[in-house]
């Protein structure tokens, strides 16, 4: 399969307050895994970025209308699509 047919993608420690993305894949495992299904990281939701903390962690989100927060090592295991 060619290369350049598929997206490149980010993950969701990457973007900036304001950026939206749709969730691709989730790279966590175990507990972090079941814990990050359980807040509502799954395939194809769509994930706002409201702000950053002063050092960027963690990170507030609004997901399925509600907002929650995760530290940018959880963000780091959260592909976006590009």
């Amino acid at each position: 399969m060619n290369a350049n047919m598929h997206k490149r993608m980010d993950t969701l420690a990457v973007l900036k307050k304001g950026q939206k993305r749709k969730i691709k894949r989730l790279h966590a495992k175990g507990k972090l895994l079941h814990k990050l299904l359980d807040m509502g990281f799954v395939n194809n939701v769509e994930i706002e970025v409201i702000r950053e903390a002063p050092l960027f962690d963690p990170m507030e989100l609004k997901l399925h209308n509600y907002h929650l927060t995760v530290r940018k090592s959880e963000a780091k295991l959260i592909e976006v699509e590009k």
